[in-house]
Formats: C-alpha cells, structure tokens, sequence
C-alpha cells in the first residue's frame, strides 16, 4: 500500500480527532465525509432542548484546515474498490478509511415509540424536540425514558427550569454508578423535584400522544416523552458486509483494524476491539480517534501499529446549571465509593465538557499533541477473560 489517501466517515469527537492527527504527515490527503456542516457536541444536546445550549460549533473551530469536508451521507462502503459511495451517488475513494460513524439511542421499539416519542441522540432530533418543549405549559408532565447519564441529565435540566418531570428508569437509577452516588444524584433529582420510579415495573411498553404505558400495568399523563433508552449504531458496516458485533460495531483487532481489511480502521462508539468494546464517551471517542489515525500512520510508514492503550478514570453527569457528580472509578472502569458532589461535580462536569473540544481544537492545531493515561494490565485481563467465556 503506496497511497496516502484516508478518507474519515464521520464528523464527531471520534472522526474529527482522527482527520485533524492524520495531518501530522504533510503526503496525506484527508477527506472527512459528514451529513453536517457544523460540529455537533452531543454530550449537550440536553442543554439544547432545554435552552442552556446550541451544541454546535463550526467546523473551522476544530477542524484542521488541511483536512477537505464533504457533507454527505455515506450510503455504502465497497472494500474490494475501496471506495465509498454516497447517497447523492457520488463516490469517493480511499486508500485507507477510519470508521467513525458513532451511536445514538437505540429505536423505540415499543408500540407508539416511534411516532410519539422524541429521541435526542441527533442534533435534528434535539431540535425538533426544543420548540414542543417551550410550547409545553409547565404544569404538564415531561417523561424522560431512560436512567443512564443523558436520561438523568436532562431530567435535571429540565426540572431546574421549574417543568414537571417523571424519570422512568426501567431498573435502577444510573447503572454504572456506585450505591452511594446513585443515593446522592436520586436526592438532587427529588430536590429538583423529578419523580423517579425505578424498577421491572417502570420499563415502558406502550406510548401514546399523552401516556406512557409501564410494564407494572401502570398509565401515567405524558404531555411530551423524551427517549433516551438503550444505544444503536449505524448499520452502514453490516450494509457493506463487514463484520460487525451483535450491536453493529464494527469487528476489530486490538490496532482498530477491521478483521476484514486492513485498510479500514474503526474508531469511538462504533468500534468493537476484539469484541470487547470501550463505554461510549466523548473521551474515549477522542482517544480511539486519535489511535485510528495512529495505525494508519504507523501502516504508511511500514511500522506495526500499537495496540490499545486507554484507561479511564470516572464519569461525569450534570445535574442542572447548579450541581453535578463526577464518579471516580477503578482502573477496570468499575464505580467506586468516592465522587465529587455539587457545584465541585458541576465544575467538573463543565471542565471536561469544554476539554473534550479544546482536545480537537489542540490536534488541529499541532497534530499529535494529545496524549492519555494508559493501562494496559486491565485490557489484557480484560481480553483473557473474553477468551476463557468464549471457550466455555
């Protein structure tokens, strides 16, 4: 392999990371296929909706001026031409091609889910929800499906605006989170004055234009139903019969190669690393951005890439404009007991909003530039441990 011609599926934390340190050579022609003209920052949509926040920022804030954008669609990848092709019908082609189409909210798959439920995964969807929000008198009822980190979040945020607000977890509130911090975010939530129903009887299994039907048996007055359930990615790999996992991340090995073709490299949520994919962050969609674009670079020099290096350190979740958490974790991205509450898990929360961008700013501008903690003791058992269950 003699060109140095990477074309990058998707504009997110993940692709724009990857785009900006593939600059770090001055023979490679970067190309950035995106349905988008402008950056979208999804870990705010919720602050969209509620008015707290656009979201977006231009391209040219964190984009490398080097790298060619065309807003687009891509509707198939053909690896035996190594060429994608777009819904317009324009085709472009690529030499290698890193893999950063991200995730989103999985489809409601309960009756009415479709029609009447406003899922804010996309920026569209945001928006499309914003104005029937404002519209929504403020005595009626907004449910919120969906106890993870976007869930909770925009309960709060919308209940610090004074709406009346139902979280409907569908188990327990913020899974990932330890007992303690999960006590500390329910008490804020009950402050703000959401009611939380946790439990098998809270799971959803029916939507109505102004009801939620719950598994317990329960009807409750839902003038709008805000979905953020479960998680989904873009079937464009299965569609171009690459391998992908039972999600629909695409297969790779510990580089970010697909198992397929070593010129696709995959990177952020739609990555699946020997099956054993990361949690879905903006940071660890800017690390694995920043490995994919390594291995590529690595492959043109005719060195072997490295493999996955990343260790996480906690999660942070808003809790309105005036509080948040910040969940300290263990090197295996398990919760543990410590956390920082409050305006200090506010803060905190803010910071690593605001980093998440800066990074791609920071790579645009010297490609190369970030680097992250790595922790390679806990990945390898990780891997170990995925091989022992599959040979059971």
């Amino acid at each position: 392999m003699t060109g140095n011609n990477v074309v990058v599926i998707g504009g997110g934390f993940a692709g724009v990371m990857a785009a900006n340190r593939l600059t770090k050579r001055d023979d490679v022609i970067v190309t950035l296929i995106n349905p988008r003209p402008r950056f979208v920052a999804r870990l705010r949509l919720h602050q969209l909706v509620a008015g707290t926040h656009d979201a977006v920022t231009d391209y040219e804030e964190v984009l490398s001026k080097r790298v060619q954008q065309v807003i687009g669609t891509a509707a198939q990848i053909d690896a035996g031409k190594s060429s994608v092709e777009l819904v317009s019908g324009e085709t472009v082609a690529y030499d290698y091609l890193i893999y950063a189409v991200g995730s989103g909210s999985a489809v409601p798959s309960v009756p009415g889910g479709p029609e009447f439920a406003y899922p804010i995964d996309t920026l569209e969807g945001a928006q499309r929800l914003r104005p029937v929000v404002d519209a929504t008198p403020a005595t009626a009822t907004i449910t919120v499906v969906g106890a993870g980190p976007t869930g909770i979040e925009t309960a709060a945020e919308l209940a610090e605006q004074g709406r009346r607000v139902t979280l409907l977890c569908g188990g327990v509130l913020g899974p990932y989170l330890h007992v303690n911090s999960r006590r500390s975010v329910a008490k804020r939530l009950t402050e703000l004055g959401v009611t939380v129903l946790e439990g098998g009887e809270s799971r959803v299994t029916a939507v109505t234009r102004d009801t939620v039907q719950l598994s317990g048996g329960h009807t409750l007055s839902s003038a709008v139903t805000i979905w953020t359930a479960g998680f989904g990615i873009p079937d464009l790999a299965a569609r171009s019969g690459l391998s992908t996992d039972s999600a629909g991340r695409l297969l790779t090995d510990e580089t970010l190669t697909s198992v397929d073709d070593s010129r696709i490299i995959a990177a952020g949520d739609s990555a699946a690393p020997s099956a054993q994919p990361f949690r879905m962050s903006a940071y660890a969609a800017g690390c694995l951005g920043a490995h994919a674009a390594d291995t590529v670079l690595n492959r043109m020099a005719g060195v072997q890439p490295d493999s996955l290096h990343l260790r996480f350190n906690g999660m942070c979740i808003s809790l309105g404009r005036g509080a948040g958490i910040f969940q300290f974790a263990a090197k295996d991205d398990t919760a543990n007991k410590f956390s920082l509450r409050g305006r200090p898990g506010a803060t905190i929360k803010e910071l690593a909003c605001n980093a998440a961008v800066k990074h791609l700013t920071k790579e645009a501008r010297k490609p190369g530039s970030n680097t992250w903690r790595t922790d390679d003791k806990h990945r390898q058992r990780l891997l170990e441990y995925g091989e022992a269950s599959a040979s059971r």
